[in-house]
């Protein structure tokens, strides 16, 4: 009896691993946001085969989950983004027994507004959105603050990424208004100044803006500080400006689409992604925060002392987290409309 047991468990086991080598997982992700070693590492350790598509925006990702239904195991919203589909019952809540190492993330980037007690939300990567300059292009106190960016000589040279929030952030805090403002009156303000602001522009771009700027077609840019992290690496020229006015801070969070189903996968993938090796790996490098604790102290230098991926608490304190906006985000969608095709 006890061998027939022993056999019966035997082949359950090895029914179980072939289930876990044949297991599938779809990843909707922003584009260049997630190393391809991490993704190769974990299909050799666990057989799951890791289906990824890309988005260069959060309408993009939420336009696709909320139209298609289904298709996507995991998606990468910003929290404004966490909050909205969370309200609207497009997310599914997360199984916490299975995600052991959730214990290693920072407790401030933890239980937050836009998901309390992270029901719905594993925080992934955090970071800002500001100002990059090539140096070699223009002089190097040229572009200082975000009023810089309305200078004459920087007509027909100026990259905004293809972010409403990101866009209407510059004008906001130029006004001297909060990135979450739901003022009407201090939006369409916000929108005016940025109407005077669409001649400098020459592209909009969220994919990889960094592109644009290495290869001299524009000579700054409001770009994600991994982007310019990875600019900077390749042409040391290229300079990131925390602007005295402010600038934006978010967080970027794995979550699962209602329509999910490799539940189990999502799962396997997101308490790997909390490892802190694994977490070491993606900051480094993607040039994006790690909210991973442990994996701070296991950063290369370069990456822990860098300013465009870690500044300073007094520059942080100049940063202001996007929050959700409610019927607000209607508003700035028609002035986005408005400000691109007029």
């Amino acid at each position: 009896m006890k061998k027939t047991l022993l056999a019966f468990a035997i082949v359950l086991f090895c029914c179980t691993q072939a289930i876990a080598a044949s297991g599938e997982l779809y990843l909707y992700i922003w584009s260049e946001y997630i190393p391809d070693e991490v993704v190769e590492n974990f299909t050799n350790e666990t057989g799951i085969k890791v289906h990824i598509s890309n988005y260069d925006s959060n309408e993009a990702m939420y336009t696709k989950v909320k139209l298609a239904g289904q298709g996507y195991d995991l998606i990468v919203p910003s929290s404004d983004y966490v909050s909205l589909m969370r309200r609207q019952g497009l997310l599914l809540p997360l199984d916490k027994s299975k995600l052991s190492n959730f214990e290693y993330l920072a407790p401030k980037f933890t239980n937050q507004s836009f998901d309390p007690d992270n029901v719905y939300s594993i925080p992934y990567m955090w970071g800002s959105t500001s100002i990059v300059v090539n140096t070699s292009m223009v002089g190097e106190n040229t572009v200082t603050s975000i009023a810089d960016l309305w200078k004459p000589e920087l007509k027909g040279k100026l990259l905004l990424p293809n972010e409403p929030r990101e866009v209407f952030a510059l004008a906001l805090k130029l006004l001297g208004y909060p990135v979450n403002e739901t003022n009407p009156a201090h939006i369409e303000e916000a929108y005016q100044k940025l109407k005077t602001l669409m001649p400098s522009v020459r592209v909009f771009d969220s994919d990889s803006p960094k592109q644009a700027l290495l290869a001299g077609e524009v000579a700054v840019g409001v770009v994600f500080n991994g982007e310019a992290f990875i600019a900077n690496q390749e042409n040391p020229d290229i300079k990131y400006v925390y602007p005295p006015e402010g600038f934006n801070l978010w967080v970027d969070s794995l979550c699962i689409p209602k329509g999910a189903k490799n539940i189990e996968e999502a799962h396997a993938f997101l308490d790997y992604l909390l490892r802190p090796d694994v977490a070491t790996i993606i900051s480094t490098e993607m040039g994006y925060s790690t909210p991973n604790e442990p994996a701070m102290k296991l950063l290369p230098k370069q990456v822990r002392n860098n300013p465009i991926v870690y500044p300073s608490k007094e520059v942080i304190d100049r940063g202001e987290f996007q929050d959700y906006l409610g019927e607000s985000m209607k508003l700035y969608d028609e002035y986005w409309v408005k400000l691109k095709t007029n």
